[in-house]
């Protein structure tokens, strides 16, 4: 969790933890970064730049006291108020915007170039004051089956709290109603925000968890009833799996890492707990993904099993038509030439000629006749003998 700046002599009666802000010495002179000056335009953004701060609010012992406008109010309330917390929400912000967080709360330059680039993996990081959380929200589209990543950038100081938003999930809106009506909760201070924050991303988890279990199990039964589109669905399905792996994988290092930091960085014993369930949650459901994806690598092989049995039927019922096929015209071309010589007697002593040999002879018809039966009977026990009828 991020250091508290204390008070120089603290007393027994108003020591705290190093969880919640201290207040800055009344003698001490603000740091630079929080001095009003003459000539804001470069500091502070114009009010037409504040069109992506969702809602700014000033906290202080767990209660909302102010609500600003803009962001130059948000800065000068909070400096009014030293004992405050700023919590600033930021959707798809402009440059300038972030430039005037930077200036304000002296952001460092390689956590803004990311929040700036967006399409960062998660990913936890310290800026000595700053902790600089990179997370991948996700949610369950109904309608065309398929499922949504977000991404969310936030930054925890001693006295702020900023979240950067790229993309429809998660709800931070809902995430701040459930703190303001849990002010015990708020009044620990920024890594209460962060722990809600969390909690919120992992929890969206979960509907998603169960629309592709839903998933599978149609294209389970997709599978088995030979369906062609199938194998794209398989295909698409596995890419969202492997970009939810690359979301929630990477949060078990990062909440480790958290809580590896509890002891040094003096975390609320409450908080701890909270944040311990959050890991748990995130473990499950990395090895849900994990299951999901080597599903859908079964699934698919069993498809392809199924696609190849299936072309080898087909195979197998074309030959089997063609054997039948020739079957057939074995018997055909038998009974075609079994035929063929009656007709070729019949045809050539059916010639209109005066001198043709046994036109005269006493026999000739019987010997004809008796050549054609002869011939045909021939060729009729040939053809049996070979299958062919």
């Amino acid at each position: 969790m991020a250091e508290r700046r204390t008070r120089p002599t603290p007393t027994a009666n108003t020591k705290k933890h190093t969880w919640r802000r201290a207040t800055r010495p009344p003698a001490a002179p603000p740091p630079q970064s929080t001095q009003p000056h003459p000539e804001p335009a470069e500091r502070t953004p114009r009010p037409a730049a504040d069109s992506s701060v969702i809602e700014a609010a000033l906290y202080r012992d767990g209660v909302r006291v102010a609500t600003p406008g803009s962001l130059a109010d948000t800065f000068r309330e909070l400096r009014d108020a030293p004992d405050g917390m700023a919590w600033i929400g930021l959707a798809r912000p402009t440059e300038a915007e972030l430039l005037s967080l930077a200036e304000e709360f002296d952001l460092h330059e390689l956590a803004l170039e990311d929040a700036m680039e967006a399409h960062q993996r998660p990913k936890l990081e310290r800026y000595g004051e700053t902790l600089f959380v990179v997370l991948r929200a996700a949610r369950y589209l109904d309608a065309p089956e398929e499922v949504e990543f977000g991404e969310l950038h936030v930054f925890v100081g001693p006295d702020f709290v900023i979240t950067v938003r790229h993309g429809a999930a998660p709800d931070l809106s809902a995430v701040r109603r459930r703190m303001e009506d849990s002010p015990d909760l708020l009044r620990l201070g920024p890594e209460a925000v962060l722990y809600a924050i969390l909690d919120a991303v992992v929890d969206g988890y979960a509907p998603v968890v169960a629309g592709v279990q839903n998933d599978i199990d149609e294209i389970e039964t997709e599978v088995f009833r030979g369906d062609p589109e199938v194998s794209r669905r398989i295909y698409e399905l596995s890419r969202e799996m492997v970009e939810f792996q690359r979301a929630t994988r990477p949060l078990v290092s990062m909440l480790h890492a958290l809580m590896a930091g509890f002891a040094k960085y003096g975390t609320d014993e409450e908080l701890q707990r909270y944040l311990r369930d959050v890991a748990d949650h995130v473990t499950h459901t990395s090895e849900r993904v994990d299951g999901f994806r080597q599903a859908l690598t079964d699934i698919l092989t069993v498809n392809a099993t199924l696609v190849t049995q299936q072309q080898n039927a087909e195979m197998r019922a074309l030959a089997e038509a063609g054997f039948e096929q020739n079957e057939e015209i074995k018997k055909i071309s038998s009974w075609a030439a079994i035929l063929f010589a009656p007709t070729l007697v019949g045809t050539i002593y059916g010639m209109n000629f005066d001198t043709m040999p046994e036109l005269n002879w006493a026999f000739g018809y019987p010997f004809a006749i008796l050549l054609m039966a002869v011939v045909c009977v021939s060729l009729y026990f040939i053809f049996k003998r070979r299958d062919w009828l």
